[in-house]
């Protein structure tokens, strides 16, 4: 947690944490191969939806523990679920979700999740 992140009362500021979850997310789409899917064929990921429950302020100084699972697929999406925690306290932070879809930027327009991409996923998870 850095000190610029804190707001006014003197907590991580609630958008802090939704870019907490933009890293898990890009570090998921790293490993799964979403972005050598945009890098490649121009078909990568494009943010539907994301919501966050904030259950306990988090400090500066302190490490924020951040996890992210897909817990569903579809053919054209899937759905993450964060899980953010302090390592000083051992507690539940914030929790979340995202809708996540698979988006041709060169069509301009959403596609089937490639299956390389859906493989990758089912890799991921199962290690989980």
């Amino acid at each position: 947690v850095k000190w610029g992140e804190m707001d006014a009362y003197g907590h991580v500021n609630n958008t802090v944490l939704f870019r907490y979850f933009e890293s898990a997310r890009m570090a998921y789409f790293e490993r799964c191969g979403f972005i050598t899917s945009y890098e490649r064929d121009r078909v990568g990921a494009i943010l539907h939806s994301t919501s966050c429950r904030f259950r306990r302020p988090l400090f500066c100084p302190d490490t924020a523990l951040v996890g992210t699972r897909v817990p569903q697929v579809g053919v054209d999406r899937f759905v993450m679920e964060y899980r953010v925690a302090s390592r000083t306290t051992a507690e539940l932070v914030a929790e979340g979700t995202a809708t996540i879809v698979s988006y041709d930027y060169g069509a301009g327009r959403k596609v089937a999740l490639p299956e390389a991409v859906r493989a990758g996923i089912s890799v991921l998870e199962a290690r989980a």
